[in-house]
């Protein structure tokens, strides 16, 4: 079987690797389901991984197969497993579990082990390849209507996961209608959370640096929301011309706008964070008053990463709604597609020189 893997610890590896095509039985007590990989995204974690910043291949391999947003159709099921039969399109979450008290309850994205399992990421193979099987407790079904934009799920379920966080961590003030949200960031995390918060009925104001018109700014207003270039005016005048924030999600991955977005927010706000930042960049800011703000202002700061069921299953909610609402909005974020495994090349070439795109990914096979 054919899969794109890399090397991790050693940059720029990424290569066609083989290895033995999985079956059902690979899962014990007859919970297995063989997929057949139809799409699968990339993203910045997958760059990062290539250039052996993070990641490790599982026991008995010296390579790691990539990829954690899959999408693909069931081939086969165990015996005992409901959830699911061939024909099915179906999403697999990508943490998988630990020893923590966190991982033992099923939150396994909350874990406390320094160790951690997430498929495609470390420890465990990704879904870059012709097949996967997994248990059928990871496995998320897709309705048919949304099989062409399937692929979204995973990247969609940071955000959802972040700002149901943020609703859950406000139950405290009893009563807590946000109106207007901001969302730092206009790539693919940025648009998904604009679309999310809209969903809800939220006022949103998106900030990214390119002026508009271009494809991303349309993508915002043609949901209802607003597009501001940093260029054009900064993140804190924003505040000022659109009112402070009850709500920002940043995603941006870059940290300065983190206390930027601090300063933007008002009272009894919440800050959801989603950006995964390596280096070691220093910046000047305002701490006492970004100190005292935020303990006069009741405001709270709160990351989000890979998600448990419970956000894929939310997510395919969601982006079912998005579909009714918006037809045709979300096959537009698909903007890069790159054809067969064996094109891997083409695959990280689109992925480390964008030039404008949105989602690229692999089509592993037809729908």
């Amino acid at each position: 079987m054919k899969a794109i893997a890399v090397k991790p610890g050693v940059p720029d590896t990424v290569h066609l690797a083989e290895l033995p095509a999985p079956k059902v039985t690979d899962v014990p007590n007859g919970r297995g389901v063989l997929v057949r990989v139809l799409r699968v995204g990339v993203d910045g974690t997958d760059k990062e991984i290539n250039a052996a910043e993070y990641g490790q291949a599982p026991a008995g391999y010296d390579f790691l197969v990539i990829g954690h947003e899959g999408f693909g159709q069931v081939e086969a099921v165990g015996p005992n497993v409901t959830e699911v039969k061939p024909g099915d399109y179906v999403v697999a979450t990508v943490r998988r579990p630990g020893s923590s008290i966190y991982d033992l309850i099923g939150t396994n994205d909350m874990t406390t082990d320094d160790t951690y399992f997430e498929r495609g990421i470390n420890l465990r193979h990704g879904y870059m390849s012709q097949y996967y099987v997994d248990d059928a407790d990871y496995i998320v079904k897709i309705p048919q209507g949304l099989k062409e934009v399937g692929v979204l799920l995973e990247p969609t379920t940071v955000v959802e996961k972040g700002i149901a966080q943020a609703y859950e961590i406000q139950r405290r003030l009893r009563v807590w209608k946000p109106k207007r949200a901001a969302v730092m960031g206009a790539g693919t995390i940025g648009l998904l959370a604009t679309l999310v918060l809209r969903l809800k009925g939220l006022q949103v104001t998106t900030f990214g640096k390119t002026p508009k018109p271009y494809l991303n700014s349309d993508l915002i207003e043609a949901i209802g929301a607003t597009y501001q270039s940093t260029d054009e005016l900064s993140i804190l005048e924003g505040a000022k011309k659109y009112g402070q924030f009850d709500l920002i999600f940043e995603a941006t991955g870059f940290s300065p706008v983190v206390f930027d977005s601090m300063q933007a927010l008002g009272k009894n706000g919440v800050l959801v964070l989603s950006s995964v930042t390596g280096g070691d960049r220093k910046v000047e800011v305002p701490a006492d008053r970004i100190n005292l703000e935020f303990v006069l202002g009741n405001k709270v700061m709160v990351g989000t990463v890979n998600a448990n069921r419970e956000y894929f299953e939310i997510g395919v909610k969601d982006l079912a709604q998005a579909e009714a609402e918006y037809p045709g909005w979300l096959p537009r974020l698909l903007t890069h597609p790159v054809k067969g495994l064996e094109n891997y090349q083409e695959l990280f070439a689109k992925l480390t020189n964008p030039n404008g795109a949105i989602k690229v990914f692999c089509e592993v096979a037809p729908l």
